[in-house]
């Protein structure tokens, strides 16, 4: 059984950084995209940033020119660097992994503070 653990959340100031990382317990193959999506309290889970396996990228508008994804193939893992956030930011981020199969983490909460 594969797990998706997701690391790097916290609380931050508005105009911070973090990065998030989402390591899969084993190696994943024939891994497509990975991605990050967000739920904020009260609403729905939302696609942050998503990147295939030929490198190609994409974000929200929201988070257009503050977020980066990455991934590193070898270790089947995603990273997401967050920088300039806003308390719009704080929801609990997810990472995802579609491969033959999907796979979800537990989540991590990303508080932001005015």
């Amino acid at each position: 059984q594969v797990r998706l653990v997701e690391s790097g959340g916290g609380l931050v100031q508005a105009g911070g950084s973090l990065t998030l990382s989402c390591e899969a317990s084993r190696i994943i193959f024939s891994i497509n995209t990975m991605a990050w999506h967000r739920q904020a309290p009260g609403k729905q889970r939302e696609l942050v940033a998503f990147i295939t396996s030929g490198g190609s990228t994409n974000y929200a508008d929201s988070v257009k020119g503050r977020f980066t994804i990455s991934r590193d193939n070898a270790k089947s893992t995603v990273y997401l660097q967050m920088n300039s956030l806003k308390p719009e930011d704080t929801a609990v981020y997810y990472c995802a992994v579609s491969a033959v199969r999907s796979y979800w983490g537990q989540g991590t909460q990303v508080t932001v503070s005015s």
